[in-house]
């Protein structure tokens, strides 16, 4: 644990704080985007409501 929190100290004096605003908004779009695909699969699409009823 300790490694991480150094490695982290040193990325942002030698990376700068751009970079790392970059990651956290690339990562934040990525988490979005997980959570979009999963509740679009809890819920049936029209087509697919619409063939589950014919027999």
């Amino acid at each position: 644990m300790k490694y991480v929190i150094i490695a982290a100290v040193i990325f942002l004096v030698f990376g700068g704080g751009k970079k790392l605003s970059d990651v956290g908004k690339g990562l934040g779009e990525g988490i979005r985007n997980f959570k979009d695909v999963f509740k679009s699969d809890e819920t049936p699409s029209k087509g697919e409501a619409e063939s589950e009823k014919k027999p």
